[in-house]
């Protein structure tokens, strides 16, 4: 969305995910094809300090300075993301005799869709591709835009912590970056893929073919409304709802096991979880994956009817509430295409002291929630990797 120079070879910027439950800071290196992480840390965001701008933004900074400390990180130049609470998108339609006014258009539209002033407010747009409208060929634009606080607060934010600001970017844009990078095969290629991010209050979903982005959707349904709606049916706390949800899914292959009694099951904080207690808790989960999974599949139809003939197979899901297995399920079951875990660090090299030696068991190894950071850390490596195959372009014909 807003750029300061990056540079786009070797050392990357450090990708810093200011996310609602937890803060990601992660740095790349690349050389060739090989990418290797640098430095990786993470700090849960204190369940105090969440609704309260100028402690969440205390906590942001103290909590940056402590992970610089310890970590590995190099230089200070780093990329963050607009909050997708604080994100504004839709999309607008515009003939061909009209692109000459595109910024014009851009401008109209955020000012009578948001309520934004496009002389200090930020947007940007990305060309989703050609779609047919009644008789008429149209380019589909999306715009995204945030207000100049939201920008300024991220600002004041970095350069407390002591870092240097050399990009503010969108959710969805480093989303789709982070795995873009694996769409090598050209089956891949031609085929769309759909990158969803399951977070803490919003779920991301992006649609992207021949490695540019063509939908962008936010639901406000996200790992959050998961605890809030196990609290309402059972009448207590959210803290309480959200240990119940982690012992749920600590135990969930163990209940299974005839070593225990049928009725109960030893949670991790040592109460039991009954029986009746565990299926409210998977009803009240399943409810919110339904709607989830309603809103997810209306995407997909409206893409396939706005981009007629563009196939969808598979959906890679990424956010810490890709690790649900009730949501998986209710995924598969409604549904028309392949459901799979990201697993964004695939391929990289890792340090003895990566994030993967902070987490135990396989799942915990997918580390899908580090998708958005990673893409934040990528920002800049496509401009290099067009200017390098220009580059060599330029020196084949010269020789």
């Amino acid at each position: 969305m807003t750029s300061w120079g990056l540079k786009t070879r070797g050392l990357r910027p450090i990708g810093l995910d200011l996310g609602y439950n937890s803060i990601k800071m992660i740095q790349l290196a690349i050389d060739g094809e090989q990418v290797s992480v640098l430095a990786a840390d993470e700090m849960r965001v204190d369940a105090g300090v969440r609704e309260d701008e100028q402690a969440r933004k205390n906590f942001a900074v103290s909590a940056i300075k402590q992970m610089l400390g310890r970590g590995k990180f190099q230089g200070r130049n780093v990329v963050c993301c607009v909050p997708n609470g604080k994100l504004r998108i839709t999309s607008l339609r515009l003939a061909d005799a009209q692109e000459d006014g595109i910024e014009q258009a851009l401008r109209k539209e955020v000012v009578q869709r948001f309520g934004l002033d496009p002389e200090k407010d930020a947007m940007d747009y990305v060309v989703a591709g050609s779609v047919r409208q009644g008789n008429e060929v149209k380019n589909e634009l999306i715009l995204l835009a945030t207000d100049y606080e939201t920008v300024k607060t991220q600002i004041e934010t970095i350069e407390q912590a002591g870092l240097k600001p050399a990009a503010i970017d969108t959710i969805p844009c480093a989303l789709f970056r982070s795995f873009e990078r694996s769409l090598r095969r050209q089956e891949d290629w031609d085929c769309t893929s759909v990158f969803v991010d399951v977070g803490s209050r919003f779920t991301t979903v992006v649609f992207g073919r021949g490695g540019e982005i063509s939908f962008v959707k936010q639901i406000p349904i996200g790992g959050e409304n998961f605890i809030q709606e196990v609290a309402t049916k059972l009448g207590i706390s959210s803290g309480e709802a959200e240990m119940l949800r982690e012992s749920l899914r600590a135990e969930k292959g163990a209940l299974a096991s005839k070593a225990e009694p049928a009725n109960q099951k030893p949670t991790d904080n040592g109460q039991n979880l009954d029986t009746s207690t565990q299926q409210i808790v998977v009803d009240a989960i399943s409810a919110v994956s339904e709607k989830l999974a309603r809103e997810i599949s209306l995407c997909l139809r409206y893409y396939t009817v706005t981009f007629r003939g563009k196939r969808v197979q598979r959906a890679s899901f990424a956010g810490g509430g890709a690790y649900e297995d009730i949501l998986l399920d209710v995924l598969r079951a409604q549904l028309t295409v392949e459901i799979e875990v990201a697993q964004p660090l695939r391929g990289f090299d890792l340090p003895s002291d990566s994030p993967s030696s902070n987490f135990d068991g396989n799942r915990r190894g997918l580390l899908c929630e580090w998708a958005v950071a990673i893409g934040l850390s990528l920002k800049g490596w496509n401009q290099a990797k067009s200017h390098e195959s220009q580059a060599r372009q330029w020196v084949a014909r010269q020789s």
